[in-house]
């Protein structure tokens, strides 16, 4: 893994948006379902904002800079190229996660629980 890209994911650690922070509290301690969720774990060459690595699901939480058909199809690439990899990906919106979070978490327990082995 490049340093550079570890480096980022710690710097991301420390400067979360908002919307991480109210996320991660319903994530982070094993608190959903007895899962370990990680923030801002690097899988080159990107960054995802939440990893529960036992069962390869990234959950991101996008803001306003998701919006633009360019964004949109980076977003596109980025996730075909994580499930390439074998990764599940689930993405939400700030908005959602602010105004409903536990149903944001429901939905990633959902997710989680279809791929259990």
């Amino acid at each position: 893994m490049r340093q550079t890209t570890i480096g980022r994911a710690q710097t991301l650690r420390r400067s979360p948006t908002v919307a991480e922070d109210k996320l991660w509290l319903g994530l982070r301690s094993k608190q959903l379902g007895g899962l370990r969720f990680r923030r801002q774990h690097p899988v080159e060459p990107y960054i995802l904002d939440f990893a529960c690595v036992a069962l390869k699901l990234a959950v991101e939480v996008d803001g306003a800079t998701h919006g633009t058909d360019e964004e949109i199809r980076y977003d596109e690439r980025r996730t075909a190229e994580l499930e390439k990899q074998g990764w599940t990906v689930v993405r939400f919106p700030n908005e959602d996660v602010f105004r409903h979070c536990n149903a944001v978490l429901d939905a990633i327990w959902k997710t989680a629980r279809r791929m259990k082995p």
